[in-house]
């Protein structure tokens, strides 16, 4: 069963995990959010699952081929009558490089994504979220990729 943007303009984002780290997209652009970081995604568009958004923003802004797994519990409200709503979503294909929106990617551990990332205020309450619904997928400390 898919979701369909309702009352409030959603705005999907991917809590995009692989070998056990999290995604962290740094924005490029508009002004006052360029150089924090971000989880991936985009608009809904109106008739849309969101599901389906968050696959297409990840392919447009990523270069990747992603499936939600599961929705994070909640949504947090973004001003101007959007709302954002998280997925966890696995890879399935492709390496994430930033193509739009965004001047550079981060994989991170929990510790990391907690501590280290400079994330855009109306995300951080998301990313909490994010780490506590994906629990032991994510390495703890120590990370792996380059």
């Amino acid at each position: 069963m898919t979701e369909r943007e309702t009352e409030a303009r959603v705005v999907v984002a991917g809590a995009v995990y692989d070998d056990g780290l999290l995604l962290a997209a740094r924005r490029s652009a508009p002004p006052e959010l360029a150089g924090r970081w971000e989880l991936p995604g985009g608009k809904a568009e109106p008739g849309e699952s969101v599901e389906d958004a968050l696959v297409r923003e990840l392919r447009e802004e990523l270069g990747i081929v992603a499936e939600p797994v599961a929705r994070v519990p909640g949504s947090w409200p973004l001003g101007r009558g959007y709302e954002l709503r998280v997925w966890t979503a696995r890879v399935v294909s492709g390496k994430a490089r930033p193509l739009q929106d965004h001047d550079a990617l981060r994989w991170v551990t929990a510790a990391e994504a907690v501590a280290d990332v400079d994330w855009l205020d109306a995300d951080r309450p998301a990313v909490l979220a994010a780490l506590d619904a994906l629990g032991p997928v994510l390495v703890r400390e120590g990370g792996t990729r380059a």
